[in-house]
């Protein structure tokens, strides 16, 4: 059957040099042509050394090659946002929607329908988003930079609505008062956005977002609209890129660029990434309360001990010097960061922090390794060290964790991080525990227990002195335990209703206090206040207080606060001992899935089946050959037993010998995180290397690579553990691979020792991942075997 043509995805054109736009980039560029020869003659004329401005020209020459990448990118990103499903598998066929890759997940294109179909209404939606909750908030950001007179002036989404790679719907686990699902997310729109800050004028245009959004439709209702309302939120932090012009492009005025693109993102994070959500509330038979509540399922304690082999990034007087390493560790729009430790590359931080969870089963933890450079205030200027990511979801199964992960994006390093899940209690017997352990750990920084605290309203303020005939502009800030948060701004009432939850981690209930305070925007002046010891909720029956008025101080004996406060103590989970399983080798001549889904059968499939089709009728031969090629490139394989084969793969006893080849034994944890397109191993440890001279002892690592390339990038390599037979590593590799790749990769361990100037080989084991189901972790032992080579 011939394939039906369609056009390919294009770039959309530069503007015609004739056209208005085009003659005013001319007279632009020319300009700043002019101006940067002027700059060089003043210079020379005045017999500056050539060095203060060999760096800006090397830094506009790199920002430039950046912005052209960047653009192209955008630009690709926006046709494909312009494409129906079908061309865009045919014509990226490395980033298939999500429905190809993950069997639960359905296809949306019904959903993307629907979408360009309302987005003109939800255009003035978001105008009103924008400009009542995102710009006020991004004054008071800019406000700590001394940089006022923020404003929106155009907000316009464009014409290209979001497009939907796939929808997946809960039907486990999942209260019968709610439904959830999961939106695979991408807009990559022509937004026109305006603003103007100390009277210049800019804007943001090419606005672009990919995450994964999880929309909880509750409670449910039996009368119309059925629905009570909605929870949208972003359950990590989405990628986001946009282009900033006017103000910070025509003056490139230092820092503003990357101060202004920094405050954007923080926002965007605050309003809708976790535990952060925007609710819509559809009925007014349901309380606010119901969905505004903050509802965290658990803190995560993360304790980033330290790093090893980070990359040298400073100039020395001799050459390469070291760094200046510090850690950004971030879950969700939660982020935290660790000291600087100067000129080193082994830094040790000791670092403590505790982030509160919504979603345990899909959340991240995401650290990020920088070398501080000193330059002005703003601008990023630090060099980047590595990454990891880390999957909550790891943490809760155990309890608790202690290992060394591998940073990706870079040459070297590693970092040394523990963390414990720690759950939520109402028995104030848990209590004495948690204080107990917060000092055993000598840290008084530590939290014992989480305050929820829902504001609904206030009643009755009075107006700020030598203010008279207009009401307030009241906004809340409410702290605990050096933790502060502000409301939202509410304008000319003086009996606003807030409708807000936030949380805060406490140290100790029986001490600490809840200080709430009620500020006049106008006139910065404070309308009331009010101070709430936390030991009162302790008395309380599940430690909780519903809709409770209490009295403001400093403002009429009729303001009060209408204030709900639920406390929950922190316990830390039991923690599991990770079962190791036993598997049996596969028989090496069965049948291999297919490696990956190859562009000619991606066509024979959609050919066959639109892939918009979402009738439920009966399988025909059709939908069976399009389902029999994403099973084929996505489907992990079957495990079955056969005998130990005499290569490589080890043996199944679990004795503490030193395998069939006397060589010794190594414990591997492998699975595959099917969310984060990820492949993970862990190297435990090694058991009984040979020791065939006592005055010998091995230097023993492990390495890593993925085969059949064995390239630089997959390499990864474990510490050296001195003066040891039975090493213990407990280290952390990932391999970002699509699962249609892992069908066809081999993992290649090997050991080696340093004793020698080679580095011989000890021993080595090759685990082909086509053949193990790997969306559970499976641990075991492997029998080292001799080199091939």
């Amino acid at each position: 059957m011939e394939l039906e043509k369609k056009d390919p995805i294009t770039i959309p054109p530069t503007r015609q040099v004739g056209s208005s736009s085009g003659i005013f980039k001319i007279v632009y560029d020319a300009a700043k042509s002019f101006c940067t020869v002027a700059v060089i003659y003043f210079f020379g004329y005045m017999n500056f050394s050539p060095a203060w401005f060999l760096a800006p020209l090397i830094y506009s020459v790199v920002k430039n090659e950046t912005k052209k990448t960047k653009e192209f990118k955008r630009n690709v990103a926006k046709s494909s946002a312009l494409q129906n499903e079908k061309d865009v598998i045919l014509a990226r066929i490395d980033e298939l929607p999500a429905w190809v890759y993950f069997p639960d997940v359905e296809r949306a294109e019904w959903v993307n329908k629907i979408l360009r179909q309302v987005w003109p209404n939800v255009n003035h939606y978001a105008k009103d988003v924008i400009k009542d909750i995102i710009e006020p908030n991004i004054c008071l950001a800019l406000a700590e930079y001394k940089i006022s007179g923020f404003a929106f002036q155009k907000m316009r989404l464009g014409t290209i609505p979001p497009r939907i790679g796939g929808i997946k719907v809960y039907d486990y686990n999942v209260s019968r008062n709610e439904i959830i699902m999961d939106l695979d997310i991408f807009y990559a729109g022509d937004c026109d956005i305006s603003f103007t800050i100390k009277g210049f004028t800019g804007g943001i245009q090419d606005f672009q977002i990919h995450g994964l959004v999880r929309i909880v439709m509750k409670p449910l209702l039996k009368s119309m609209p059925l629905v009570g309302g909605l929870q949208i939120y972003f359950l990590n932090n989405p990628a986001i890129d946009f282009n900033l012009v006017g103000v910070a492009d025509v003056l490139d005025m230092p820092g503003l660029s990357d101060l202004l693109r920094r405050v954007i993102v923080e926002q965007v994070a605050a309003m809708m990434v976790l535990p952060n959500k925007l609710p819509i509330l559809l009925s007014s038979e349901v309380p606010a309360k119901n969905l505004k509540f903050p509802e965290p399922q658990g803190v995560l304690r993360v304790h980033v001990v330290e790093a090893k082999q980070l990359m040298k990034k400073d100039i020395g007087v001799l050459g390469k010097g070291k760094s200046d390493p510090y850690a950004i560790i971030t879950v969700g729009a939660q982020q935290f960061k660790t000291k600087t430790i100067d000129n080193t590359i082994d830094p040790k931080w000791d670092f403590w922090c505790e982030a509160e969870v919504t979603a345990p089963k899909v959340q991240e933890v995401r650290l990020e390794v920088w070398d501080w450079d000193p330059v002005f205030s703003g601008v990023v200027n630090d060099d980047f060290l590595g990454r990891a990511t880390i999957e909550v979801n790891t943490v809760t199964k155990k309890g608790q964790t202690d290992t060394w992960v591998s940073l990706e994006e870079a040459k070297t390093g590693m970092v040394h991080v523990r963390m414990t899940w720690l759950e939520l209690s109402d028995k104030i017997s848990d209590l004495r525990d948690a204080l107990a352990e917060t000092q055993q750990l000598r840290l008084t920084s530590m939290s014992t227990c989480i305050l929820m605290v829902y504001v609904d309203s206030i009643t009755n303020l009075p107006n700020a002195k030598g203010v008279v005939n207009t009401k307030p502009d009241p906004m809340m800030q409410l702290s605990c335990c050096k933790t502060s948060h502000n409301s939202n701004v509410l304008y000319r009432t003086d009996c606003p209703v807030y409708e807000q939850g936030f949380t805060f981690l406490v140290n100790n209930p029986e001490t600490d206090t809840l200080h709430l305070k009620v500020i006049d925007q106008k006139s910065q002046q404070e309308l009331g206040k009010l101070s709430y010891n936390l030991s009162a909720l302790l008395d309380s029956e599940l430690l909780e207080l519903q809709d409770q008025p209490l009295q403001l101080y400093k403002a009429g004996p009729d303001t009060k606060v209408i204030l709900s406060l639920k406390l929950r103590i922190l316990k830390a989970a039991e923690v599991k001992a990770e079962p190791i399983q036993r598997q049996a080798s596969v028989d090496s001549t069965k049948s291999q899935i297919i490696s990956s889904a190859t562009q000619s059968n991606v066509e024979a499939a959609i050919n066959n089946k639109s892939v918009t089709d979402v009738s439920t009728a009966p399988s025909s031969p059709k939908k069976e050959a399009v389902e029999d090629v994403m099973i084929a490139s996505t489907a992990p394989p079957k495990v079955e037993s056969a005998p130990p084969s005499t290569l490589h793969h080890r043996t199944v006893s679990t004795s503490l010998s030193a395998g069939e080849s006397g060589l010794g034994r190594i414990q591997l944890t492998i699975r595959y995180s099917v969310q984060r397109q990820r492949l993970i191993i862990v190297v435990h440890k090694i058991a009984n290397l040979p020791l065939k001279d006592p005055t010998n002892i091995p230097d023993p690592y492990v390495k890593l690579y993925l085969l059949p390339d064995r390239s630089k990038e997959s390499k990864r390599k474990t510490e050296t553990v001195k003066d040891n037979c039975n090493p213990t590593y407990d280290a952390t590799f990932e391999y970002v691979i699509s699962m249609a790749e892992l069908n066809s990769q081999q993992l290649e361990v090997t050991v080696l020792t340093q004793k020698a100037w080679k580095s011989p080989v000890m021993g080595q084991v090759i685990v082909d991942l086509g053949q193990l189901d790997l969306t559970t972790a499976i641990t075991s032992w492997y029998d080292l075997q001799p080199d091939e080579a």
